[in-house]
């Protein structure tokens, strides 16, 4: 049997009559010498039944029968109930009424914690809350497992009237297990005529929970904007910190949220000690963690830096490191299996449809970081050295030439480093050797023992197209040699003959002006060449012809 209900054999006949409203059927038992206390299963007996259903003729002449008026208009349900309890929850005043005269505990708890006014509170039932706080009821209890106070409650529900009633006898600042206040649950929850009472009765808009958190930063997260205007227009402090290490504001939940409306006005009135103070955090780093690049651009127009200052909270240099890495890691998810099996999947059908949804969404936030990393760069983002070192890795294939694009080679005090870095990985050459000379590597930096013994042939080859091939030093001859002995590189053909005439020009040409001008298209269109020679004195015949090298 299923004791959460009342079933029609449990049920006295009394209590039947009662939950009908039947006045008549009580008063006709009554005579005839049926009890009003007989309980059913859920231990409500008749004056429990006609508090529930509110009529309030059949609680009175229930309690004018009882022997003992007091006992019984307090009797319990198994969870501790009263029959005021159900009355109040009902929102019935008149049976409210009727029983408070019966000598009704006003502020008895239930096995939930719960109580006539936070029940008539929690069922928005404003006249009964009006009766209830006119007749001494506990007003600054805690009645849930949280702490919630009656007024949490109604300012949880939305329960605007009720609040009013409520601010002129609660504690404004009553606050929960988590140190959190009604404004503060107001602001959570986008109750802003409720947060506008409150404020307007004296709670503190400052006050903050255990976290530190803040109505501000709360109502931010949330996307709440009438919230953050009222609090604002309230001077509530965007300034004051909402956690321990004392970096995190509103403006950073709002950027990391994306909520564009409340980002605007936080930005104008956020002091700009985030943005590159020592210790701080830009918000440009929320923006950037969690791929928000709409909240990314309002931050960069309004001046936020792009390379902000070292973020020690989340082990980055620099906003563009971040952005870079955390496309990597979502580059190398979209190319794990793992991933894929995580749960049991049902069917080949099934498995394809998540299989598609997964790769829509990863190629999304792919997009997206692409983007961001896009819009750093145009900002002015400085490109470290650890930086072109890990997009030489050719992890993320896209990085590279994003970089050079937008921020070009290092200076030349860092282009040795480079070099260096990109011998490392010889074996990813196929990859990045096209795009650094694209980009004006001069090509006899990588005249080095170590490219000419462990780079492939296409790549040794498309290398030596660059120079020319007559002029090595001996040494460099002799791993060719030897290599071409070993069957580990096999020339062009033309590497044996010598250069041709324009070649050698081009060569001289680009000695003369440097690579990296060579490299520039605005640059070669001013020189006295015709056009078709553009092309050649920026090697773009090498390019074509090893194509796939260079994929």
């Amino acid at each position: 049997m299923d004791f959460t209900e009342c079933y029609a054999d449990t049920c006295s006949a009394m209590a039947l009559a009662a939950r009908h409203g039947d006045g008549r059927r009580i008063q006709k038992l009554l005579r005839r010498g049926y009890s009003g206390d007989v309980k059913d299963n859920r231990g409500w007996n008749a004056l429990h039944e006609a508090a529930a259903s509110g009529s309030a003729q059949c609680v009175r002449l229930l309690l004018s029968s009882a022997a003992s008026c007091e006992h019984y208009v307090n009797s319990l349900t198994h969870n501790s109930e009263t029959p005021l309890y159900f009355a109040a929850k009902n929102g019935h005043i008149r049976a409210v009424n009727q029983l408070l005269k019966g000598g009704a505990d006003i502020n008895k708890m239930s096995n939930d914690l719960s109580c006539p006014l936070f029940a008539a509170v929690d069922g928005g039932h404003e006249e009964v809350v009006k009766l209830l706080v006119s007749k001494g009821a506990e007003v600054n209890g805690t009645h849930s497992t949280s702490d919630w106070s009656c007024l949490h409650q109604a300012v949880y529900k939305g329960h605007t009237e009720i609040v009013k009633i409520l601010v002129s006898v609660c504690s404004l600042e009553a606050v929960d297990d988590y140190g959190i206040t009604p404004l503060f649950v107001a602001a959570q929850y986008g109750r802003h005529e409720c947060l506008e009472v409150l404020a307007n009765a004296g709670a503190n808009v400052n006050c903050q929970a255990k976290d530190l958190a803040t109505p501000l930063l709360i109502a931010a997260q949330e996307g709440h904007l009438s919230c953050v205007e009222q609090l604002l227009s309230h001077k509530a402090d965007p300034n004051l910190y909402c956690n321990e290490d004392q970096w995190q504001l509103p403006i950073h939940a709002a950027a990391q949220f994306c909520r564009l409306s409340i980002l605007e006005k936080l930005i104008s009135v956020t002091s700009r000690e985030c943005d590159q103070g020592k210790g701080k955090v830009s918000p440009v780093y929320l923006a950037v963690l969690s791929g928000q690049a709409d909240s990314l651009r309002p931050l960069l127009r309004a001046g936020y830096s792009p390379n902000a200052q070292s973020c020690k909270q989340f082990d980055y240099c620099c906003p563009l490191d971040m952005a870079l890495w955390c496309n990597s890691r979502k580059y190398g998810h979209r190319h794990s299996k793992q991933c894929f099996h995580s749960g049991f999947i049902q069917s080949c059908i099934m498995s394809d449809l998540c299989l598609i949804s997964l790769y829509l969404s990863l190629d999304s936030e792919r997009h997206q970081s692409r983007e961001i990393a896009q819009m750093l760069l145009t900002a002015g983002a400085h490109v470290t050295m650890p930086t072109y070192v890990f997009a030489l890795q050719g992890h993320v294939p896209e990085h590279l030439p994003l970089i050079l694009e937008h921020a070009g080679l290092p200076e030349e005090d860092h282009l040795g480093e480079l070099v260096q870095a990109a011998l490392k990985e010889v074996l990813s050459a196929s990859f990045w050797l096209p795009l650094l000379l694209k980009s004006g590597l001069d090509p006899t930096l990588l005249l080095q023992h170590k490219m000419f013994e462990e780079a492939e042939t296409r790549v040794l080859n498309f290398l030596l197209e660059f120079i020319n091939w007559k002029t090595l030093p001996s040494t460099m001859l002799q791993i060719l040699s030897r290599r071409r002995a070993e069957g580990t590189w096999t020339p062009q053909k033309h590497f044996e003959s010598v250069p041709a005439l324009t070649h050698l020009c081009r060569l001289a040409v680009r000695a003369a002006v440097g690579s990296d001008a060579l490299s520039k298209s605005s640059f070669v269109q001013q020189l006295p060449i015709p056009a078709l020679l553009q092309d050649y004195l920026q090697f773009n015949d090498i390019s074509s012809a090893y194509t796939y090298t260079a994929a």
